[in-house]
């Protein structure tokens, strides 16, 4: 009975310390951006810029309409 205890305590912790290194080793590959990564950050850069240009353009508009009811 003591043999199968001690069995089961070397197998938890034995699993315990493969999750772990598993955790460790997920977290140290997330360190370096891939490709897709740097495209979808650039994809959300030009977004950003793109939506500030419109919104620019919106101004321009209702500061023209506005010039124009004058």
């Amino acid at each position: 009975m003591e043999k199968r205890r001690r069995m089961i305590k070397i197998s938890k912790t034995v699993v315990v310390a493969l999750l772990l290194g598993a955790f460790v080793a997920g977290l140290s590959g997330c360190k370096k951006e891939g490709p897709a990564e740097r495209a979808g950050k650039e994809m959300d850069r030009a977004a950003e810029k793109a939506g500030k240009q419109i919104e620019k353009a919106g101004e321009k508009m209702k500061d023209t309409i506005n010039d124009m009811k004058k």
